[in-house]
């Protein structure tokens, strides 16, 4: 009788048996290895994904709405009134309303720049409560605040910063602005929920007014409402910022954006999956063929074993346990490299480390199912064999 704990034993040092099956086992646990690596960094990758896109929402809520102009009835370019945000205000259930209005000027790193260097950076005029109505964050600095407003200062988006060549460290920083120098106090951090703000330039509207003559006019109004009444206030937003052309209004949900992210990053995961589950596929046909060779070479042994008692039943376990073994090491190896990606992927996004635990063990029974299925021909073969065949020189 062929015990489970002798099956294993007899599986492992048919493996490790012999230098040139060693190399083979290695060589196939490799492909294992590499499928499941890519299966668990896919899943582990995509829900920490989620789960930062879940941390963002909670942080900052879903309760945000943007109003923009849209189109006009003739096809062109609709503006907001200059009382706009002054409507909306007043409907009882916005908590807070602020705007942005994008100034016909250019920003650069330096007035000896041409005047189309601007790396795509917009240059905004910013009420007071803009980072405040936003939930937005500094990285260094401080806003735009009131005591300041009349001198020429200017907030720079995360993006902006980095495109304009500006470190805020290395002490006071200036770029040229419009026909003048401005002082950068502030750069922001990401705008998960207003990434338009990311590659700007915000001043306040007090200079934008003096030195470029703005009037008033915004192309963003951001509203923060009450959780309860968001549809609500979407609903008639359009008609309070504009009651005479509600129609070339766009009221708009940021945090519909991310949701759709989000179900945008399902779908890549799905592809990412099919490709680990073809490197997996093709593993499991490296150890089909491993085993085959391994039946061939090893004849002799196969008619030793039957000849002193073993049954096909022992044969078969034998070489299915090999074939598993195999498969088994080039899963735990495969799903200790996923999750380590998954870490450092994790790490350098600043996302939350998440491993799902199912993803894990999914890893290393996929790999056994895998080596399982791989392994039931060779060692069916090697069951058929008859003693006097197998000894028999080919």
């Amino acid at each position: 009788m062929l015990r489970p704990r002798d099956a294993l034993a007899l599986g492992l040092l048919g493996v490790v048996g012999g230098s040139g099956r060693r190399g083979r086992a290695l060589l196939t646990a490799v492909g294992i290895a590499i499928g499941i690596a890519a299966i668990v960094a896919v899943v582990g990758i995509s829900a920490s994904s989620k789960a930062n896109v879940l941390a963002v929402l909670d942080r900052l809520g879903t309760n945000y709405l943007t109003v923009t102009p849209g189109q006009s009835l003739t096809g062109g370019s609709a503006h907001l009134p200059a009382q706009a945000p002054g409507r909306l205000s007043l409907l009882d259930q916005v908590q807070a309303v602020a705007t942005t209005a994008q100034l016909d000027v250019t920003v650069r790193r330096s007035d000896r720049l041409p005047a189309t260097d601007t790396r795509g950076t917009a240059v905004l005029a910013a009420d007071d409560g803009l980072l405040s109505t936003l939930g937005g964050e500094l990285a260094t600095g401080h806003w735009l605040d009131q005591g300041a407003s009349g001198y020429p200062t200017v907030v720079l988006g995360t993006t902006a910063a980095r495109l304009q060549g500006v470190d805020p460290s290395r002490g006071d920083q200036l770029v040229w602005l419009g026909d003048q120098w401005f002082t950068v106090v502030g750069v922001l951090k990401a705008m998960p929920l207003a990434p338009e703000l990311d590659n700007t330039a915000m001043i306040s509207t007090e200079i934008a007014e003096q030195k470029f003559g703005y009037e008033g006019s915004p192309t963003t109004v951001y509203l923060r409402t009450d959780p309860r009444h968001v549809d609500s206030v979407y609903e008639v937003a359009a008609g309070t910022a504009d009651p005479r052309g509600p129609e070339e209004v766009e009221v708009t949900r940021p945090s519909d954006a991310l949701e759709a992210r989000a179900a945008a990053d399902t779908s890549f995961t799905a592809l990412l999956l099919g490709l680990g589950g073809v490197a997996l596929l093709v593993g499991g046909v490296g150890i089909g063929n491993v085993m085959v060779i391994s039946v061939l070479e090893r004849r002799g042994e196969i008619g030793v074993r039957r000849a002193l008692g073993a049954s096909r039943r022992h044969i078969r376990a034998q070489f299915l346990v090999e074939a598993l073994a195999q498969a088994g090491a080039g899963g735990l190896v495969g799903v200790a490299l996923g999750a380590a990606i998954t870490v450092g992927y994790d790490v350098g996004a600043d996302w939350p480390v998440v491993l799902p635990a199912q993803g894990l063990a999914g890893g290393v029974l996929a790999a056994l199912t895998v080596g399982g299925l791989a392994g039931l021909y060779p060692a069916s073969r090697a069951a058929r064999l008859q003693p006097a065949e197998a000894v028999r020189p080919v």
